[in-house]
């Protein structure tokens, strides 16, 4: 911080040019970064003390999107709460969804259907790439190189295209429901999917040619924003940026859920815990999504994609209209919610930036007596001062860039 004992004559020591130089030396500048910084999202303020280019003293605040996700959950029933998922992280909803969804069916105790776990899989793993691709060609954009952007944003709208085909919708999604998806997958999307995803490809190992042996680019990368292996798992930091550290913590595969434990991928691994090594693990991790996606479409089984069970699922709309049993179902359904046991549950996901989870706490009632959200970014936002400070002030932009920051996840 500024130290108010420091000195600062205006007239210079006669006879002892060295003690006038540090009698004569300034206060550290205090520069505010953000939150009007288009690298800061809008809502991040970063109050930087600098001694020339270097960064001596920081202060990180995450700031607010007035989401207030947590307590709204609290006020509507468990399947009313799903598009608000939508919103925590929105570069890659189906993520959020799923991770929901997964922890409410665990406090009623359903288990999917083996076709809407694939489809659940796919859905999550477009997501990944969709956000992978966003946060590199964002950071890349920020370090002034724009065609790598182009190249990227063009290859996400073909994985949003994929994601319109399953659910009709390309940003808020909306698509996994309690005890299953919105709808099956259309019968043709493989066909689809395929030279889409290949496309995608092809654009996104053109920005890696252009970036990842980019003189420019990895003098601003490497080395900068480090953070030791110790560090990163007593901040509680998770994803990407843990797995860049040497720690090799993936959800998908020391907690397998959905089909994850039978499908075939690596998990990619950094050793210098440098922006650098986290924009490598997420090309990796890239491929490895694509690599996923292809066997659950080859591997798909036929089937219901919902669970069959009354608690949550709604009779068919030719039952609803035509016999009166099913349309009392719907009706207290609608207006009192499926009712699980009392109890509480934990469940997590591997989002596109780390463990994403859901606690949530039920009286019996449709609506949870409490819910809260593990976020990632929150958690990955923790040690940004320790990570910048020390360092330059044009390492803070790359820095925030690979954390990857989602202001939805941090004001909940």
């Amino acid at each position: 911080m500024l130290d108010p004992e420091r000195k600062n004559p205006a007239v210079p020591i006669e006879g002892n040019p060295a003690a006038a130089l540090e009698e004569l030396h300034t206060p550290p500048m205090r520069l505010q970064f953000g939150p009007s910084h288009p690298a800061t999202h809008g809502t991040v303020k970063i109050t930087l003390d600098l001694e020339g280019e270097q960064v001596v003293w920081s202060d990180v605040e995450v700031g607010y999107l007035h989401r207030g996700f947590e307590k709204e959950c609290e006020t509507g029933y468990y399947y009313q709460n799903i598009p608000y998922t939508d919103r925590l992280n929105y570069s890659s909803p189906i993520l959020n969804n799923t991770g929901y969804c997964m922890a409410v069916e665990k406090l009623f105790g359903i288990a999917t259907p083996e076709r809407c776990n694939y489809i659940r899989v796919i859905g999550c793993e477009l997501s990944r790439m969709a956000d992978h691709m966003l946060c590199i060609g964002a950071s890349a954009m920020e370090l002034a190189a724009f065609t790598p952007m182009l190249y990227l944003i063009e290859g996400r709208e073909l994985i949003l295209d994929m994601v319109d085909s399953l659910c009709g919708a390309r940003v808020t999604t909306n698509f996994v429901r309690i005890g299953g998806v919105s709808a099956d997958m259309p019968a043709n999307f493989a066909d689809f999917a395929r030279p889409r995803l290949d496309r995608a490809l092809k654009l996104f190992e053109d920005a890696d040619k252009l970036l990842t042996e980019n003189p420019v680019f990895r003098q601003r990368m490497e080395g900068t924003g480090y953070l030791s292996r110790e560090d990163l798992v007593a901040w509680g930091v998770t994803g990407p940026m843990l797995r860049a550290g040497g720690e090799p913590y993936d959800v998908r595969k020391v907690h397998p859920y959905l089909v994850y434990g039978e499908l075939d991928f690596d998990v990619p691994v950094g050793e210098h815990s440098d922006n650098f090594d986290r924009y490598l693990v997420r090309l990796e991790e890239f491929r490895q999504s694509r690599r996923l996606i292809l066997q659950c479409l080859e591997g798909i089984p036929d089937g219901p994609v919902d669970a069959d069970d009354p608690r949550v699922r709604w009779p068919g709309k030719g039952r609803v209209f035509n016999r009166m049993e099913e349309l009392i179902d719907q009706f207290k359904l609608v207006t009192e919610g499926g009712m699980p046991p009392a109890g509480e549950v934990y469940h997590a996901v591997e989002a596109a930036n780390g463990e994403l989870g859901f606690y949530i706490v039920s009286d019996g009632t449709g609506k949870p007596w409490k819910c809260r959200c593990r976020a990632p970014s929150f958690s990955n936002m923790s040690p940004l001062s320790k990570m910048i400070t020390g360092g330059q002030l044009a390492d803070v932009v790359p820095t925030f860039g690979m954390i990857n920051m989602i202001g939805g996840e941090c004001d909940r």
